[in-house]
């Protein structure tokens, strides 16, 4: 019986130090090396910083001033509440101090400047699309904005989700890392529609039904699901037909930059917001993710929509 029970703890130690390796996040989820980048494009950062919908989260509440970076916006999830980080320029209370990899770390990989994992509420499942050279243009304007003092409040979230290591076994379940690859079948257009719906726009990210572990199922990828923040259903954006099947591409690009459906009604919660920011992009790249999710085969949704 003690044999029983040393082998029992030895195996239970080797486990335990199994998973500590395999949830490192610095093996779950490299980060890409930059290397030696060109000199960085602050008005493509500025247009991925409007795509991603940076201010929509990490802007101050409370004030109009959306380039003013503070966090502090409270999202809720069934494990508890998420708060934005400050991502100001600020050098103690906000990214001041980060260079081009740690951005490109967090934003690809989900990995902090000191090497922990992030919860996948920051969409770096999304984001890891864009590639370092692009992640560098971002981070080159934002380094351009107001610095904003003060911090956040802490992530309150239920036990056993409170433990950031546990993060690195959803990541090895879930979390694919590799920047955008373009369909050489497609047209310029289409794949220029595709990066900007997967990655910057993430629209998957609210666009989706999730599992009990709050990861993207992907039958249901683009078909809607329950609202994050617990309030009420979001549209399905496939071509069925509940979705998008009767909306033509100017449509689609029309909604995007006005918020105005075929049906004269207008978008209200947080895809008013999306709206405010697909706004600010060019006509063209509009037409590209209309393009793009008119080209998106029909899933049926989740029931309740």
């Amino acid at each position: 019986m003690r044999r029983l029970l040393v082998t029992l703890v030895l195996l239970a130690a080797l486990a335990f130090a199994g998973f500590y390796v395999l949830t490192d996040p610095r093996v779950v989820s490299p980060s890409p090396e930059i290397g030696a980048l060109p000199a960085a494009d602050i008005e493509n950062g500025k247009l991925l910083f409007a795509a991603g919908g940076c201010a929509s989260c990490h802007a101050t509440p409370g004030q109009e001033e959306r380039t003013r970076l503070g966090g502090g916006r409270a999202l809720a999830s069934p494990f508890g509440t998420f708060h934005a980080p400050n991502i100001s320029p600020h050098t103690r209370d906000g990214i001041g101090n980060w260079g081009v990899q740690d951005f490109v770390d967090a934003m690809a990989a989900g990995v902090s400047p000191r090497g922990q994992h992030y919860y996948p509420a920051f969409p770096y499942t999304s984001y890891r699309l864009i590639p370092p050279k692009a992640l560098a243009d971002l981070f080159a304007y934002i380094r351009t904005l107001p610095p904003v003092e003060g911090r956040a409040a802490a992530h309150d979230l239920r036990f056993p989700f409170n433990i950031r290591r546990l993060v690195g076994g959803w990541k090895l379940l879930f979390f694919e890392g590799a920047s955008f690859r373009p369909d050489p079948a497609k047209s310029e257009s289409w794949n220029r529609g595709a990066y900007l719906v997967n990655g910057p726009g993430h629209c998957a990210e609210c666009h989706s039904a999730r599992n009990a572990l709050g990861a993207i199922v992907p039958a249901t990828r683009f078909a809607g699901g329950p609202d994050p923040e617990g309030k009420g259903m979001v549209p399905n954006i496939t071509q069925s037909e509940n979705g998008l099947a009767k909306w033509s591409v100017e449509e689609i690009a029309e909604l995007l930059k006005t918020g105005f459906t075929p049906s004269f009604d207008s978008v209200g919660g947080t895809m008013a917001e999306v709206v405010r920011n697909m706004a600010q992009l060019p006509d063209a790249d509009r037409a590209a993710m209309a393009e793009y999710l008119k080209s998106l085969p029909a899933v049926e949704g989740p029931k309740g929509r």
